[in-house]
């Protein structure tokens, strides 16, 4: 009872932000998504915040974001992005870009005009109001709360996000960029992103997901993606997550892939102070091939984890995951995957594989790579790796006149480009380049 008690408490403030915006958001919203919100809130108050002593949750502990009090963000009207974050934009391409403020439509510092026919691109709060009917079947459909706690505080408590709809056969000819921004000059805030992308049958299009905030400021983005993807559509997809290194960040990503579609989806995390990203694929017919990739450039005392699962429902079906993390300093690092098979899956083609490079001491990571196969005609590998730099290269490149540190460098930047160059869209791929250069500088001697 106790204990109990203790868990109440700990949820009671986010019930409260709940009950303070129930009416409002009851007068403008469908009767079955108010039905929604009010069972996601319930299964909150019923899950409690997780624990390590949840097998889940045993690496990551959430202590900070349950002891901080952080206050439910407001939509924030500001002229321009400060200076700090304008490296999160993309300011000589085309791309369609929506913005984002603590979570809310900022129409000042969007640009559509490159939209084309048979693509929507905008807030999903106006998509709720003007056409609710279109939205019902995906919005909180293709991804359960039952078991994710900040899963269900989201669905309760998000007011606003981004909403992509790509009609049938329509081929998106420039990216679609989604731009969250945080901001919490006074008080430490917490926003609830939430994304909706539908990709009908035989669509093409290039998704790409960015968080970021200003430097120094503390806040929580707890954010939800849903994607589906279309029988025969072909998507490509990008998170971009560069937190304040002060900042919290939890999300959970929801793919749902129908007949004979090609999904892939590149997580890049390099900020935040304590991440957790749940990504979960669900291959639901057959001839469908699903790519996760990922990287993870931690330092200082950050604590990055990436939870992946992929359900392999339907036969005919192949997967393809390669997550890599660089740990350095104090930071620490989990890498949680799971691959299931189900009986009627033959002909399953999974691989699966975690690298890990630790570039200090005190540097750690738990990685914990899973099959779990129950068909017999497949051909499923998964693996992890978790190492220091090669000694024999090192030397190597020294006896070459590249002096230690600059070397150490070199070898990290090769270690991480081999996800950079898996990244289709020149902007995006230059522009993560030129971090790491800036991380990891090489062109120095001793």
């Amino acid at each position: 009872m106790i204990a109990l008690d203790k868990n109440r408490a700990k949820t009671e403030r986010y019930v409260a932000d709940y009950e303070k915006i129930e009416g409002e958001i009851a007068a403008h919203e469908p009767i079955w998504l108010h039905q929604i919100r009010k069972e996601a809130i319930s299964r909150f108050q019923e899950l409690g915040f997780p624990t390590i002593k949840e097998e889940e949750w045993r690496h990551t502990n959430v202590t900070p974001i349950v002891k901080r009090e952080f206050t439910l963000a407001g939509a924030a009207a500001i002229d321009s992005l400060p200076d700090t974050i304008h490296h999160v934009t993309f300011p000589d391409s085309d791309f369609t870009q929506l913005v984002f403020v603590n979570g809310f439509f900022s129409p000042r510092l969007s640009h559509l005009n490159s939209l084309q026919d048979g693509i929507r691109v905008e807030s999903l709060a106006q998509a709720i109001a003007c056409d609710a009917n279109a939205l019902e079947p995906y919005l909180s459909r293709l991804g359960s709360y039952e078991e994710h706690p900040f899963a269900a505080l989201n669905t309760a408590l998000f007011r606003d996000g981004a909403y992509v709809h790509i009609k049938k056969g329509v081929v998106a000819r420039t990216p679609i960029h989604l731009l969250f921004i945080s901001t919490s000059p006074k008080q430490a805030v917490v926003s609830y992103p939430r994304t909706l992308v539908v990709a009908g049958a035989e669509s093409q299009a290039t998704i790409i997901e960015s968080y970021a905030g200003v430097e120094g400021e503390v806040y929580f983005t707890n954010a939800v993606t849903e994607i589906a993807v279309g029988e025969n559509a072909v998507i490509e997809h990008y998170k971009l997550q560069r937190e304040s290194a002060q900042a919290f960040h939890i999300a959970n990503m929801l793919f749902y892939l129908d007949r004979s579609s090609n999904f892939a989806s590149h997580s890049i995390s390099l900020g935040g102070s304590l991440v957790r990203n749940n990504v979960n694929a669900a291959l639901n017919d057959e001839g469908i091939e699903c790519t996760l990739n990922g990287l993870v450039m931690a330092a200082g005392k950050q604590h990055i984890d990436n939870h992946t699962y992929i359900d392999h429902a339907r036969p005919h079906c192949a997967s393809h995951e390669l997550y890599k993390n660089i740990v350095d300093d104090h930071a620490t690092g989990v890498f949680k995957g799971k691959i299931l098979v189900r009986r009627d899956s033959q002909k399953t083609d999974a691989k699966q594989t975690n690298m890990t490079l630790l570039l200090s001491d005190e540097a750690s990571i738990d990685s914990m790579p899973q099959l779990e196969i129950y068909a017999d005609d497949v051909k499923c590998t998964h693996g992890a790796t978790t190492g220091r730099l090669d000694e024999n290269a090192l030397f190597y490149l020294r006896t070459r006149g590249i002096g230690k540190p600059a070397a150490k460098n070199l070898l990290t930047y090769a270690f991480a480009n081999e996800i950079i160059n898996r990244i289709r869209i020149d902007a995006v791929r230059e522009q993560l380049e030129q971090i790491l250069r800036e991380r990891l500088p090489f062109e120095q001697n001793d």
